[in-house]
């Protein structure tokens, strides 16, 4: 398995190639020293401007879960998911779109019904998972086991 990702630096742009060890570390941009950000924790879209700096020109694979506050299975995945960006910060991005509130999101990618995870790497989606979904089954969607 490569131990290596690249992230995007959100100061300048540039791509940079970071060991995983390293990222507890925090860091830096080779072009311009900042901090290179790994979210350890779901990222919120709420915007299409949104989307695509955050999932759509993202360097790691990102996982997009279209949920609602009011929806049983989208509550039982949610704490799965936040422990998903924790443990797997740099090899995985988790991301959130309330349909509710983003509509033209839910209607762009075709969203019938809730929750549904959609797994995107270099802006294009590469699989999706609709319906609540125990840990092993969510793990594997992701690639990461």
């Amino acid at each position: 398995m490569n131990n290596t990702i690249l992230l995007k630096c959100r100061n300048c742009g540039t791509k940079n190639r970071v060991q995983l060890d390293k990222l507890p570390s925090m860091p830096l941009c080779g072009k311009c020293s900042a901090k290179l950000v790994v979210p350890d924790r779901p990222v919120e879209i709420l915007s299409e401007q949104d989307m695509a700096a955050e999932v759509l020109e993202e360097t790691i694979p990102t996982a997009v879960d279209f949920w609602a506050p009011w929806c049983g299975p989208c509550r039982m995945m949610g704490p799965l998911l936040d422990e998903i960006a924790g443990i797997y910060a740099g090899r995985v991005k988790i991301s959130k779109v309330n349909s509710d509130e983003n509509p033209t999101l839910a209607a762009r990618y075709s969203i019938q019904g809730i929750p549904t995870l959609i797994l995107f790497r270099d802006g294009k989606e590469i699989d999706r998972l609709i319906g609540a979904a125990p840990r092993d089954r969510v793990l594997k969607f992701l690639r990461l086991m």
